[in-house]
């Protein structure tokens, strides 16, 4: 099977991590970023959409179609945030995106980046547990033909990436320690990215894929 992948937030570091695992997949055909800043990565596959509000797509929602699969790594902090800016800017940008795609590409596998920790029953004290929860909640519910929920923790950073969070380069050495002794909370990036390929390709039987279940897809 062959794949036609949107993607967002590749100027960030998951973003970019799933960008460079689809431009490098044989199964990857095309590529599309959508993003507000471009991406620094120029590749043959890659065709770029800069646009900076994503709250409103009607200007590029044309040309938001032909693909099956979208791997949104589009995300905010939360750090410092009221709950109605956070919600905002997580639940109401990722739905609006999601429902500008699934009338244009009926087929489309949607890949949401949530995160270790979220909250399913969207009621939860943690504020951003429980909006990103919500989130999931309501993309799975939308009706596109297959909808995962990606919960990564800890992610090692591919070689060569340019958006690498500040702390990272701190903590990064930790990979190998984390991996041996919490391995339920730690993966690789290009392991998020190659998991969500292959849920496009051959599916799973879960919609909501934790930590080891986004290794064991990658690695099997």
């Amino acid at each position: 099977m062959k794949i036609r992948a949107i993607v967002t937030g590749t100027t960030g570091m998951v973003g970019e991590g799933v960008l460079l695992e689809c431009l490098s997949h044989p199964d990857v055909e095309q590529v599309l970023s959508v993003s507000r800043k471009p991406s620094g990565v120029t590749h043959p596959k890659l065709r770029e959409i800069l646009h900076a509000n994503f709250q409103d797509l009607s200007p590029i929602q044309d040309q938001l179609t032909g693909y099956n699969a979208c791997f949104f790594c589009l995300g905010v902090s939360s750090v410092g945030m009221k709950q109605p800016e956070y919600r905002r800017l997580t639940y109401d940008l990722t739905l609006h995106f999601a429902e500008t795609l699934l009338p244009r590409n009926p087929g489309l596998t949607f890949c949401y980046v949530s995160g270790a920790g979220t909250d399913s029953s969207g009621h939860g004290r943690s504020m951003w547990a429980r909006v990103k929860g919500q989130t999931e909640n309501k993309l799975l519910q939308l009706g596109f033909q297959k909808a995962y929920m990606f919960r990564p923790a800890f992610m090692r950073a591919t070689p060569g990436q340019k958006h690498v969070k500040s702390y990272y380069n701190l903590i990064g050495w930790l990979y190998p320690v984390l991996r041996r002794f919490a391995p339920k909370y730690v993966s690789t990036l290009a392991e998020v990215g190659q998991a969500m390929i292959k849920v496009v390709q051959k599916g799973y039987p879960k919609p909501v894929l934790e930590v080891p279940d986004i290794i064991s897809i990658a690695n099997n």
